[in-house]
């Protein structure tokens, strides 16, 4: 029989437990424990307390040594990592002036990852993947939501999904998939974006069911992707095949987030664009309002308005989109304390919105805080002061990551 396990001591522990799911946070509502440890047994906490009280006889001991601080594995809620390609020739672009227009139709854009994807066998996509989670791990990030929606073709799609699964079991971490079919209209489809979406509907829900290849379905409510009016009875068919609902939300315009909260979707993602009209909707709702400060500094676009939200009432998860167009830099934690600097967001907000906001933004209830019966998921940092963490802006890197309770990093 396996004996429990003491991790530590930490010079802090903040198990982010006890915490609102919605509205603002201060720094002085965050529980720390000074001198703590993490008692675990097979992957799960069975405490978290200061050291002194959990060593005994009957555990095992895993020392922890210097001073160093621990928080709950990080959650990075939306990301794009499974694509073929490089889109440097945009971003350069983007730089010297170029619209987003002006670059999609000079052959950059979604649909330039779109023809590269395509051409990659599915285990150059798996490969490709699990290259990104190794960089994320080494950031903290013990659970990465990771979307389809550059194969924006019934074989495509499925191509990229069983792809981010074959990952999910060779990654430490774990890889939560959601189907972005609806992306943006192929450029190689005759019919209607309706006829689009209705074959998509018909042919691949049910295949993602049969093969467990996902639980969410997402959707771009764009002027260059989708509409509200037509994306209604896609989600209508994704709910009634019982997938969650999140969505691509009021980035360049707004109503993206009103079709969140018809649809009670998890989470409406961007939202860069958001008025007072929807911060107040989004703040009423169930849903996650998820801020993507990537796109903004991959665009040079204005920031999801975080303070706003949160001041409205919302919960604010942060993530970090890595995509190779709009969010090339992937690293959610320099991201999120960034977003703080311009949101003027307090430490607690940034550390909520990357841990136990972000579970619930994946409808994850197993993780994103430390105590008992959760996944041993963690992560520490080598200070004696957790305000150092954000203070320096991703780049204190952490000097030790666990998965289910086993030192991955």
């Amino acid at each position: 029989m396996n004996r429990p396990i003491l991790i530590g001591p930490f010079k802090q522990l903040l198990p982010m437990s006890g915490l609102p799911l919605k509205g603002a946070l201060s720094d002085g509502q965050l529980p720390i424990i000074n001198d703590a440890g993490v008692l675990l047994l097979d992957g799960k906490i069975l405490e978290v307390n200061t050291y002194k009280k959990l060593k005994s006889d009957e555990v095992d001991l895993e020392r922890i040594e210097g001073e160093q601080v621990c928080l709950p594995g990080f959650i990075d809620s939306h990301t794009h990592i499974c694509f073929g390609g490089s889109r440097a020739r945009d971003y350069a672009l983007r730089n010297s002036g170029k619209t987003y227009l002006e670059i999609a139709k000079a052959g950059g854009g979604i649909w330039d990852t779109v023809t590269q994807t395509r051409k990659a066998s599915k285990e150059m996509l798996v490969k490709g993947i699990l290259t990104r989670c190794e960089k994320h791990l080494a950031n903290g990030i013990t659970t990465l939501e990771v979307k389809s929606g550059y194969g924006l073709s019934l074989e495509e799609e499925l191509k990229m999904l069983r792809a981010i699964k074959e990952a999910d079991e060779q990654a430490t971490q774990d890889l939560v998939s959601t189907c972005l079919a609806a992306h943006m209209v192929p450029k190689d489809w005759d019919g209607s974006p309706t006829e689009y979406l209705e074959e998509i509907g018909e042919k691949l829900f049910p295949i993602l069911k049969s093969e467990k290849l996902t639980n969410r379905v997402d959707a771009f409510i764009e002027e260059s992707a989708f509409s509200p009016k037509n994306i209604k009875p896609y989600f209508e068919k994704a709910k009634q095949h019982g997938f969650d609902i999140t969505v691509h939300a009021d980035q360049f315009t707004t109503g993206g987030s009103q079709v969140a909260v018809d649809f009670n979707a998890i989470s409406a993602d961007h939202l860069e664009t958001s008025t007072k009209k929807e911060v107040a909707l989004l703040a009423k709702s169930d849903t996650i309002a998820t801020a993507l400060p990537g796109a903004s500094l991959g665009l040079g676009c204005d920031f999801t308005p975080a303070r706003k939200l949160l001041d409205a009432g919302a919960a604010l998860a942060i993530a970090s989109d890595h995509n190779p167009g709009s969010g090339p830099m992937g690293d959610l934690l320099a991201q999120a304390a960034i977003l703080g600097t311009f949101e003027k967001l307090s430490n607690a907000e940034v550390l909520a919105g990357i841990t136990f906001r972000a579970a619930a933004a994946l409808n994850l209830q197993d993780r994103g805080v430390l105590k008992k019966g959760m996944r041993a998921d963690f992560v520490a940092f080598a200070t004696d002061n957790y305000q150092e963490i954000t203070y320096h802006q991703g780049q204190l890197k952490p000097s030790g990551v666990w998965k289910n309770g086993i030192k991955t990093y």
